[in-house]
């Protein structure tokens, strides 16, 4: 069962973290959107104060989510999710009904993915001591422009458990380049609501048009040298563009 967190009146907004995080993490997102909407904040399985029950692939947190909306009644939310939770709500939105997905800051291109965790592979199946370095790296690298108190903020929910990374990041450990594209093929071209990408780094020239590619209802859109969390160094500028999406989306 997941554990949530809701407030608020209006349409349903489903608000899921990146890994390692937990809901707290759009907190300063949640208390801009509660005045417009059911806000409803959700620790994924293995985060927060979820259950700790294999498997943490993408799929099965997909369903998690679902199983919540049901359990609430919520007719077709909007569907927010940040890094992990970036690739959680796009498969939500290829397997459920949603009115929307905006993805914050994950790539789809999970094949570049692959080459980059890679060089940390070795680190993450390593020691306790070695994983959680390796996680710590990996996220200084992605501060980007969040401020000291939020980063301190952020960096203190962050608890990192081995075994659900590993578990999360599985696929991308043990399936071919040829296996995950055909994955993210499949997912994101069964993809046909209005899709939201906002980066805080730009991910390419091609990104756009292999995403669009992919995805004819994706927008790509990029709020430069913000890094890994453009939602929590801007939090006003990104509660309103929720709502921007939303209305000119229905």
């Amino acid at each position: 069962m997941l554990n949530v967190t809701r407030s608020g009146h209006g349409r349903p907004v489903i608000l899921i973290h990146g890994i390692t995080e937990n809901l707290s993490a759009f907190d300063p997102v949640a208390a801009l959107l509660t005045p417009h909407y059911d806000v409803v904040a959700v620790d994924l399985r293995g985060h927060g104060q979820s259950l700790r029950e294999e498997p943490y692939d993408l799929l099965t947190m997909a369903q998690d989510v679902h199983d919540v909306v049901l359990e609430l009644q919520l007719e077709s939310p909007l569907m927010v999710g940040h890094s992990l939770g970036g690739t959680v709500v796009s498969a939500y939105g290829a397997m459920f009904p949603t009115r929307g997905v905006i993805n914050v800051d994950q790539s789809l291109e999970l094949a570049s993915f692959k080459e980059q965790l890679a060089l940390a592979e070795a680190a993450l199946r390593g020691t306790n001591e070695e994983f959680q370095a390796a996680i710590s790296f990996i996220f200084e690298l992605m501060r980007g422009a969040l401020p000291d108190d939020e980063w301190r903020r952020v960096s203190a929910l962050r608890h990192a458990e081995q075994n659900v990374v590993l578990g999360v990041w599985s696929l991308i450990f043990e399936a071919s380049v040829e296996e995950l594209t055909a994955t993210v093929e499949g997912v994101a071209g069964a993809l046909r609501v209005p899709y939201l990408s906002l980066h805080g780094s730009d991910p390419g020239a091609h990104y756009a048009p292999w995403l669009t590619g992919l995805v004819p209802t994706a927008v790509v859109e990029v709020w430069e040298n913000l890094g890994h969390y453009p939602h929590l160094c801007d939090p006003v500028r990104f509660a309103e563009r929720v709502r921007v999406f939303d209305d000119t989306s229905a």
